[in-house]
């Protein structure tokens, strides 16, 4: 991978950052499939910031798109964008090297290409990513030992993650070399001092994985309150017993389509627009 970084440096005379809102549909100019993956690419935002998970415009989701002449695409979110306003006409299609491939009046954030790259480089499993800055995800990157055993919410996910040392704000490209290393072929990154990352064939799974990590951080976090003497922490075996049970919910056609439709239907309750 290239290693010097093709997203251009950021303005120093102000920024002109159109609200989406005003933008025109790229429905009916963009092929069916896009247009589909660019409305659940915004749905999981906006259902990311019903949840909390945002930290301003700072973080970010992408999606692997169809290949297009061979190379490979994706999408990801224009930066200056709030995760609860974001559309489908909005999002920034993008190649591996970082050039942005249609017409649009957005830049984006040079950290999350080089987090997103690399994992879509690396993973063609990575339909899509997602990574946020929670403040239980965070207080727990910070702990020596991470996430522990201590609820049904970290057993779900704890086998599945993996651990990358923090390095600075995400600007250096030759990072994406040691988060691909460190990844693995694991489905939940934990960068220490951080953030967290889930990974997942498409938008549904990968927020499902985000749903049962930040619970489990938000759950430590909770019951350190009394103290880590005072805590029960399961054995090993125990983790192993509950990822293999909670397994279905992590696969294609099982805990997506159990709980994604649900989810479209708070979001058009709640916040509805994201299909613009």
């Amino acid at each position: 991978m290239n290693s010097q970084s093709p997203v251009p440096a950021l303005k120093t005379g102000g920024f002109d950052i159109p609200d989406p809102a005003t933008l025109p549909s790229l429905q009916g100019k963009v092929s069916e499939m896009e247009w589909d993956l660019r409305c659940q690419l915004a749905a999981t935002y906006r259902l990311c910031a019903l949840h909390g998970w945002t930290d301003l415009v700072f973080t970010h989701i992408s999606l692997r798109l169809p290949d297009e002449d061979g190379e490979e695409r994706f999408l990801i979110n224009p930066y200056g964008v709030m995760f609860d306003e974001m559309t489908a006409s909005c999002l920034v299609k993008i190649d591996l090297d970082g050039n942005i491939c249609s017409e649009t009046p957005y830049f984006i954030n040079p950290a999350g290409f080089t987090i997103h790259s690399a994992i879509h480089a690396a993973r063609h499993d990575a339909g899509c990513v997602i990574h946020v800055h929670t403040p239980y995800g965070v207080a727990v990157s910070v702990q020596n030992e991470g996430l522990r055993r201590y609820t049904q919410f970290a057993m779900t996910v704890s086998n599945d993650l993996a651990y990358h040392d923090y390095e600075g704000i995400a600007l250096d490209l030759d990072e994406r070399d040691r988060i691909v290393a460190d990844i693995g072929d694991k489905s939940l990154l934990m960068l220490r001092n951080h953030g967290t990352l889930t990974v997942g064939p498409n938008c549904a799974i990968a927020f499902l994985r985000m749903y049962f990590l930040e619970n489990a951080c938000k759950t430590q976090i909770l019951a350190q309150a009394a103290g880590n003497d005072n805590l029960h922490e399961e054995p090993q075996a125990m983790a192993d017993t509950v990822a293999g049970q909670a397994a279905a919910a992590f696969t294609p056609g099982m805990g997506d389509n159990l709980v994604w439709p649900g989810l479209m239907r708070k979001l058009a309750r709640q916040n509805p627009g994201h299909d613009t």
